[in-house]
């Protein structure tokens, strides 16, 4: 199954409504200026050609239930044909994608399938679509909107800085010493309704933008420095300027 398929007899069956639609909104007009007028002969032909127009806009309306009817949502969503279908359209898009059915990664955002009641989550949004070029689109709007928002990243190290020092308290941890990133995310966002507003995937695009910024220390003259894990688990996926991925998932801040 292919909903592009389904699309296209769509289209085909949609120009006729829509000239009949126009027919429709004609005559209508028509009749109004002739009971205005008084032109009642007018009335009882138009009248008739209106009523006309109406059964075959109602027979058109009927052709697209039957067909939008025809198409098997169920087994279309479940059965691998919409995620294939995204997929091919995420490469065709230039959209970076990892992950399997039912949960992907479309930095930053987190696309899930819930088969059960058919329904397709974009982080906690649930998004009603079931057309896969319609819903990468979405996506792709979505990461140029978030690479267009105003970041400071001289405002986020610093921010981040205050957190790895906190951390360092917590912990007991040496001064310079790397700190997991997803503690440094608990201590930024530590109640359940801040990660409501500042979710970990917000966390992550806001670590890709300062891994691409020109920024190199904090206001106290500390510069930082990000490093990997051999836990693939506190690693961050991020994708860099050139579209690569890239895992961090610890920093320092220190002196030179």
């Amino acid at each position: 199954m292919n909903y592009e398929d389904l699309y296209t007899e769509y289209q085909a069956i949609s120009k006729e409504l829509k000239d009949k639609n126009a027919q429709v909104q004609r005559l209508t007009k028509t009749i109004n200026k002739e009971i205005e007028n008084g032109d009642l002969k007018g009335f009882d032909k138009d009248s008739l050609l209106l009523s006309e127009a109406s059964a075959a806009q109602a027979e058109i309306l009927g052709r697209i239930r039957e067909l939008i009817g025809s198409f098997d949502r169920t087994q279309y969503f479940t059965g691998g044909d919409f995620a294939a279908q995204m997929l091919e359209a995420c490469r065709e898009n230039g959209v970076d994608v990892r992950g399997e059915f039912p949960i992907y990664e479309m930095f930053p955002y987190k696309v899930r399938f819930d088969a059960e009641n058919l329904d397709l989550y974009m982080d906690r949004k649930k998004v009603h679509c079931l057309r896969p070029a319609s819903f990468v689109a979405k996506i792709k709007d979505g990461q140029t909107r978030l690479m267009k928002a105003s970041f400071n990243a001289s405002t986020f190290v610093n921010e981040l800085a205050e957190a790895y020092d906190m951390a360092l308290l917590k912990l007991k941890k040496r001064p310079e010493t790397d700190i997991y990133l997803t503690k440094l995310y608990k201590i930024l966002a530590p109640m359940s309704r801040y990660r409501r507003d500042y979710d970990q995937q917000s966390y992550a695009f806001d670590l890709a933008r300062l891994y691409m910024s020109d920024v190199e220390q904090t206001k106290d003259g500390r510069r930082f420095q990000f490093g990997p894990s051999r836990n693939n688990n506190q690693a961050i996926r991020i994708l860099d300027a050139n579209g690569n991925e890239q895992f961090l998932a610890t920093i320092k801040f220190f002196r030179e």
